[in-house]
């Protein structure tokens, strides 16, 4: 059975154009093709990366972020109580006004009291700005220099003027080591992510702090706008050179819907950062709707001041319609 299935995925047909098979990229009179036993290297490689990551964030980004004065906020801690952590951990994280006045009555708390324990232990469990901090520079970092490095092996390339160089006797064409390095620590990088995709922000903050939130604005509406642009011009050598050469085939189709849904992707992702950074020139944002908010015990402050008035020292002002008498 499992003889069959693997038949059928590397069945020439379905990979390579007519009149060719297998047998034509086997490795020979010097010339290296890529292979899929050459990804088995990424594995080893992704937790090197764990390593590589952990040891920047602790000697490199803990730094940048004190020189940066990015500075964390204090946190209070709900107090140990096994009624509500109970609840907390087994039913919601947000219970119902009818929820917190029946936690009320079993844990003997006032519903003040349940309500501001609920705040602080969903902050508890909120990541710090100082892991957002240093999880964007560690990605930001490894960017940073994939991009450098991928321009400087691939500057030179004729490919990288000409795009129909991309097809110059496809699919017989050798790997050069740049080629085959790249890709590897690049995947590499990424089986790291989805290894420590439990741990990591879930929602990622751009304006950590430092003062650079229009900077940030701006650069991702640039890559925004690159990343709708540049991959149009690619997908368009994908769809409409191969043909030049070959008919379609079933890798074509598969390859090119596959770019399709990398660029809806490209798409979507440019449309909200350009809606965010509208908001935030316009100034109805000052931070990353993406990001999740921390909650403060100022909100029970702010609700009885909608009800009595604006407090000072924790006591209601007398505006002009209360007079003070004898």
């Amino acid at each position: 059975m499992f003889q069959t299935l693997y038949s059928y995925f590397w069945w020439e047909r379905l990979w390579l154009p007519a009149n060719l098979t297998w047998a034509d990229l086997e490795d020979r009179d010097g010339r290296v093709y890529a292979k899929a036993s050459d990804l088995y290297i990424t594995l080893p490689l992704a937790f090197l990366f764990l390593v590589v990551r952990h040891l920047f964030e602790t000697y490199v980004a803990t730094p940048l972020a004190g020189l940066l004065n990015v500075k964390e906020k204090v946190r209070l801690k709900a107090t140990p109580n096994a009624v509500l952590e109970k609840f907390y951990a087994a039913t919601t994280k947000h219970p119902k006004q009818a929820d917190v006045e029946m936690l009320s009555k079993k844990s003997g708390c006032t519903v003040r009291q349940v309500e501001r324990w609920f705040r602080r232990r969903r902050n508890q469990d909120r990541p710090s700005l100082l892991k957002k901090f240093r999880e964007a520079s560690w990605r930001f970092t490894f960017y940073l220099i994939a991009f450098i490095a991928g321009m400087a092996v691939i500057v030179d390339k004729p490919w990288f003027y000409d795009l129909r160089e991309v097809w110059k006797g496809y699919p017989i064409q050798s790997m050069l080591p740049s080629q085959y390095w790249y890709y590897m620590i690049e995947l590499s990088f990424y089986w790291s992510l989805l290894f420590s995709i439990a741990s990591d922000v879930k929602r990622k903050v751009g304006a950590l702090g430092g003062g650079w939130e229009a900077l940030g604005h701006l650069s991702r509406v640039f890559f925004a706008l690159v990343a709708v642009a540049f991959p149009g011009r690619i997908m368009h050598c994908t769809v409409f050179y191969p043909l030049d050469l070959y008919p379609a085939f079933f890798g074509y189709y598969f390859f090119n819907f596959m770019m399709v849904v990398l660029q809806s992707l490209h798409i979507f992702w440019a449309y909200l950062i350009i809606r965010m950074a509208q908001k935030f020139i316009t100034g109805k944002v000052v931070e990353d709707e993406r990001s999740d908010r921390e909650e403060t015990d100022n909100s029970e402050e702010e609700e009885e001041a909608a009800k009595n008035g604006p407090l000072s020292n924790g006591h209601p002002v007398l505006n002009n319609n209360h007079r003070k008498t004898d």
